[in-house]
């Protein structure tokens, strides 16, 4: 079983991988700003900012995996990206795999055409979908020698507000986003959870993934 670390486990995504990963019986350590309303059983939770001084080494050594699902809001808005890049680096250091949650912005419509962070994103989500994908830009140009990483990026109708039914099934692909016949595009949280803890376990995928039905 792997030690698998995860940066925001208390959230709407970490806290669905976290319930995901330590049903498999994983070693999973959630690491969060606040405690968890319903704590899973066997999972250690820390509470802490990773805006102090050596929270993110802490939370990367010795881990098997770290998964950074921490949302670029509050405190962390404008910061994450630099966060994920020192992320990126300890845990090149540490031979660990970095999992990054991204954001649907970051995928694009075809291949080779513009992400859709470069067109007509709601100004409310602007600034998130940019630091996601300044994140994705550092991975993808300047990823430490070494790294084994991976940027996941959710369907367009996925988060809190749509939480949708667990089917059990959902669609790998690259950077090219997913929809259906209706040309709708969407994942339920616990299956984006079921599949991001399948790729842990599996390790079929590297560089920036998407998922969807």
């Amino acid at each position: 079983m792997a030690r698998i670390a995860v940066l925001g486990g208390t959230g709407y995504t970490g806290g669905s991988i976290v319930r995901e990963a330590a049903s498999r019986g994983h070693h999973v350590t959630a690491y969060s700003r606040t405690a968890p309303e319903t704590p899973v059983e066997g999972v250690t939770y820390v509470q802490g900012s990773f805006l102090e001084e050596g929270a993110i080494a802490a939370a990367v050594a010795g881990q098997d995996v770290v998964v950074e699902a921490l949302s670029p809001r509050g405190p962390l808005a404008g910061q994450l990206a630099d966060l994920i890049v020192d992320a990126a680096k300890l845990a090149a250091e540490q031979d660990a795999r970095l999992v990054v949650v991204g954001g649907w912005s970051g995928l694009r419509p075809a291949e080779g055409a513009p992400r859709f962070s470069e067109g007509d994103v709601p100004a409310q989500f602007k600034a998130e979908a940019d630091e996601m994908v300044r994140a994705l830009d550092a991975l993808e140009q300047h990823a430490p020698d070494g790294l084994d990483w991976l940027f996941v990026s959710p369907a367009q109708n996925y988060g809190s507000f749509a939480p949708g039914e667990t089917l059990g099934h959902y669609r790998v692909g690259g950077p090219v986003a997913f929809f259906d016949a209706d040309g709708r595009s969407a994942v339920s949280g616990t299956d984006f959870a079921l599949a991001v803890v399948d790729e842990i376990e599996r390790h079929e995928h590297t560089g920036h993934i998407g998922v969807a039905y």
